[in-house]
């Protein structure tokens, strides 16, 4: 499996977003109503599978925000998720924006790496986030989920 083989669609309506995927990276169906019908949708197909989702929002005339980014567990580990990355960057960029913002939780290991790694920089931390706005706990990599960390990229020099 290849990211080149990855074709990135915009979502035809919101009946066809993919919420299983969504709630890979945000467990909370409420949220995700909030703001999957506000952004813009696209998903990531190979052949006719879709693998992955994306959802873009507009924070200011000039920032954008990746709402939620998520690809199929059987998927991870080939490099799509840096390709979607990439695609919300060429988004971004086309639409004149300067910067692209994401955030995770403080046990999200392996995407706060890949994030880095494409260029965000960590820009702030909201703590207790998790604790205090979702009413079960979350764990990941054997660490409770508590602290919204803001990445950005800028897309000027990028």
């Amino acid at each position: 499996m290849k990211p080149e083989n990855l074709i990135i669609l915009t979502c035809p309506d919101w009946e066809s977003v993919p919420i299983s995927l969504l709630l890979l990276a945000d467990p909370d169906e409420k949220r995700l109503e909030a703001y999957i019908k506000t952004g813009s949708c696209y998903i990531a197909k190979i052949e006719d599978t879709i693998i992955g989702v994306l959802v873009l929002k507009e924070i200011n005339p000039t920032t954008l925000e990746i709402k939620n980014i998520a690809i199929d567990e059987p998927f991870q580990g080939y490099g799509f998720g840096s390709h979607l990355l990439n695609f919300a960057s060429e988004v971004a960029r086309d639409q004149g924006y300067k910067s692209l913002i994401i955030a995770t939780g403080n046990s999200s290991i392996g995407q706060l790496k890949l994030y880095q790694r494409i260029g965000f920089e960590i820009f702030d931390i909201e703590m207790n986030y998790f604790t205090l706005e979702y009413q079960a706990p979350i764990y990941e990599n054997g660490i409770q989920c508590k602290h919204k960390i803001f990445l950005r990229k800028d897309l000027n020099n990028n």
